[in-house]
């Protein structure tokens, strides 16, 4: 499922300058934490499918989008006093092209056919984290478990200091419980999808 968004996934590491591999580094955490959360209906539904799970009512998209967290993303692409304003560049990368932006959001991240926006927004998160915790002198440019730990538990609980600890979402996989840092963890240096989605002595291009 995630090899046929492979030039989504691709395209939006280009247009944010994020590796792709942490891109579906937060990918696999939350389809992980699904799979584990609605395992039956996953499996004799989208398995066959090959399909990715698309959430809905609180979070959006493959990657569980919320609607607050999104509105803060386009907050911080133009606010230039945030901590995680990312430069003038990258100010016009989240475009309206309605009146109802609520309405368009969530079209835009819950379109089964193309995940675009939801790998979008996804790139976004890792790079406005990272860059507040880089103005505060603190580089987690190489750590994608603490990348993705912050993804999950959002901006508000982004609070840069030395020494961060793995966190985020628990889940229970067979009888050991993992969280969702911990799980991302695992898929970045497993090797897993290498071929496709490398590591890049670049991980970050500005």
């Amino acid at each position: 499922a995630i090899i046929k968004d492979k030039d989504l996934i691709d395209s939006t590491g280009k247009v944010t300058g994020v590796e792709p591999r942490l891109i579906v580094t937060t990918l696999i955490g939350e389809q992980i934490r699904l799979f584990n959360s609605t395992r039956k209906k996953i499996k004799k539904v989208l398995g066959p499918l090959k399909i990715l799970s698309v959430e809905n009512n609180i979070s959006y998209g493959v990657t569980g989008i919320k609607d607050f967290t999104a509105e803060a993303v386009e907050m911080n692409l133009k606010d230039s006093s945030s901590e995680f304003y990312l430069g003038k560049k990258y100010e016009q990368l989240l475009k309206f092209y309605t009146q109802d932006t609520l309405a368009e959001r969530r079209s835009n991240l819950v379109n089964m056919k193309k995940h675009y926006f939801s790998y979008l927004y996804s790139a976004l998160i890792l790079k406005q984290v990272r860059a507040q915790w880089q103005k505060s002198g603190y580089d987690i440019s190489n750590r994608p478990e603490i990348l993705s730990t912050l993804f999950n538990v959002g901006f508000s609980a982004s609070h840069p200091k030395p020494n961060p600890i793995v966190g985020g979402s628990r889940v229970m996989i067979g009888e050991k419980e993992y969280t969702f840092g911990g799980i991302a963890y695992e898929f970045y240096y497993s090797g897993e999808l290498a071929k496709l989605f490398p590591y890049q002595k670049n991980k970050w291009k500005d």
